[in-house]
């Protein structure tokens, strides 16, 4: 089974991943794919609280997961590939475009140099063009918060 979810969304794994995603999708794994939290067993162990019994959580460095994004793919269990960060994600899609053929921006929160794109959804400028040209590169590009919210093309996002 593909992995259904590819989510950009900067708190990693919170409520709306686990429950808002995950029980629609049916999710029975998560990767989550950030360099400092797959070396810190402290931050996995939080992680891991936060999802349920049955539903396992994959730590992985941005190397390894490029690597392992097409067994992940053909996983029979439903899973979701999340980052906490843009850049990350993109490094993914250009290991594997054909897995990461299409990513959905959730939770991208405000800090300096950002602007409120969407309601969930802080983008600095630089962040809008390099999702643009990663759109042109093929990326298929959609924000998103909830599964029941209609997903908003990037070329809507200004």
């Amino acid at each position: 089974m593909p992995l259904l979810l590819r989510r950009v969304d900067d708190r990693l794994i919170h409520g709306q991943v686990v429950v808002g995603w995950g029980r629609p999708l049916a999710l029975q794994f998560i990767v989550l794919v950030d360099d400092e939290v797959a070396t810190n067993a402290w931050e996995q162990e939080l992680y891991r609280m936060a999802v349920p019994a049955g539903m396992e959580v994959i730590f992985s460095g941005v190397g390894d997961a490029a690597a392992r994004l097409a067994a992940w793919n053909t996983d029979p269990r439903a899973g979701a590939l999340l980052t906490g960060d843009i850049d990350t994600m993109a490094a993914l899609y250009h290991a594997d475009r054909a897995t990461v053929g299409s990513i959905n921006l959730g939770g991208i929160h405000h800090r300096p140099g950002r602007t409120e794109r969407l309601p969930y959804l802080y983008l600095s400028d630089d962040e809008l063009t390099r999702l643009r040209a990663l759109e042109r590169e093929g990326l298929r590009v959609t924000a998103q918060d909830v599964p029941t919210a209609a997903p908003v093309a990037l070329g809507a996002i200004r």
